[in-house]
């Protein structure tokens, strides 16, 4: 497969409409800088494509479709007249009226998974305990994880995705389901919302890439161990540095006090299924999200760092957007942290000439994990094969490419920190 070419059958259509958009630039040969007939042109083939994405996503359009399965669109999914009459009819029908946004249908279906088969098998476990079984359960957690951890990512952005008269569910099944998935109490919203989405990967981000070289397999293991080992304390201590005092009493006692419930299973119930439903997930998940954090944020503009279009990445492909809620527009989410996960797509079509000035990086067929082990194997030329070129970088050949990555993935000295990063930048 040709990265530079392969078009994936099992792409979003959203994604394949912006990936269309992208195509007809580089055939073009369109630049940033246009006379002004070709940028009416261009204005009204992106203007119809942006019209169709916004149709789609508004309940009060004939075009609207609901997200109601991660694997198969409704147009796709062939069902017998029977069943989609009585069974997923009615299911979407109602789904629409649980749910906060009528398109997110789907994590309702995927609350409905998770409660009949994560919770349950747990409590076999625990009830009954099997090596089979355990090793089973940990698979199926392994394979949910990621779209349940993008689900929960617009949970905690929105405060919850059902509707108000569901919200004691909404605001108690993160207790449940949570340590299941690998995540302790709370500590993603922490994390993720009060801490990264504050400082966006600046010098005072404890997930920040900055200080590391970022094709070092050493760097990298330095990088996942300070987060495995030490979040637990130097996230409440940034709380206490900043003076948010509150914040960082709940991020310590939602740690502890997961940390504390696994140790008491461990020691005083049962340690062998307290392994597979909650250690093992616990330390695949930290891994998990510091090698996706990590290929999000490795390619650091050199000139302006500080910029949300320089400092992250877009990626159009299926693990990163079907899958995972649109986890690839991850320069549209930093732009603009609260946006739905539905209207990533639009709102790049509709910035895509400011994200080519900006000469902001669109990748193709590669998720953030594939990002981080090319990167590691210092496999530029894959990359440069996966880029999509917008503006200038339309014109560039596939060498010039790979060397304008490798730049974007050098270490930034103190000095240069201090210089980039003037308010931010810690005495």
């Amino acid at each position: 497969m040709d990265p530079a070419n392969f078009i994936d059958p099992n792409l979003t259509a959203p994604d394949r409409l912006v990936l269309n958009s992208l195509r007809e630039d580089i055939d073009a040969g369109k630049e940033t800088q246009k006379k002004k007939g070709e940028e009416e042109v261009e204005d009204e083939a992106a203007s119809k494509t942006i019209d169709k994405l916004l149709n789609w996503n508004n309940p009060g359009t004939p075009d609207f479709e609901p997200t109601v399965f991660v694997s198969w669109d409704l147009p796709d999914l062939k069902l017998p007249p029977l069943v989609d009459r009585w069974l997923l009819q009615p299911y979407i029908k109602w789904a629409r009226k649980t749910v906060r946004v009528q398109t997110d249908v789907v994590m309702l279906t995927h609350l409905v998974l998770y409660f009949t088969t994560s919770v349950p098998s747990a409590i076999l476990l625990f009830s009954h305990f099997t090596w089979i079984h355990g090793l089973c359960h940990w698979l199926m957690q392994s394979y949910y994880v990621g779209t349940y951890t993008l689900m929960m990512h617009q949970h905690i952005h929105t405060n919850g995705v059902l509707q108000r008269q569901y919200r004691w569910f909404d605001q108690l099944f993160p207790y449940i389901t949570d340590p299941l998935m690998g995540h302790t109490w709370n500590s993603y919203y922490y994390h993720h919302v009060k801490h990264h989405h504050v400082e966006g990967n600046g010098p005072d981000d404890l997930s920040s890439t900055l200080r590391y070289q970022r094709d070092s397999l050493f760097d990298f293991l330095c990088y996942v161990g300070r987060f495995l080992f030490l979040t637990w304390l130097e996230l409440p201590l940034y709380f206490l540095r900043k003076g948010n005092l509150p914040c960082a009493l709940k991020t310590a006692f939602w740690e502890y006090s997961d940390m504390a419930a696994i140790y008491c299973l461990w020691t005083y119930v049962n340690w062998k299924p307290t392994l597979f439903c909650f250690v093992l997930p616990f330390l695949q998940l930290r891994l998990g999200l510091m090698v996706g954090n990590w290929g999000q944020h490795a390619l650091v503009d050199e000139v302006d760092p500080n910029s949300d279009y320089r400092s992250s990445i877009t990626l159009i492909d299926v693990a990163s957007n079907r899958y995972c809620y649109n986890d690839g527009y991850h320069t549209s989410h930093h732009l603009h942290p609260r946006r739905h996960w539905r209207e990533h797509p639009v709102a790049f079509l509709q910035q895509k000439r400011r994200y080519a000035a900006e000469q902001a990086l669109v990748f193709r067929n590669i998720d953030y994990i594939m990002i981080t082990v090319k990167l590691l194997q210092k496999d530029y030329s894959h990359l440069a094969k996966c880029l999509v070129p917008m503006g200038d970088q339309i014109g560039m050949g596939h060498d010039e490419i790979a060397r304008m990555l490798r730049t974007k993935t050098r270490r930034f000295t103190e000095a240069e920190i201090q210089c980039k990063f003037p308010a931010k930048h810690r005495a």
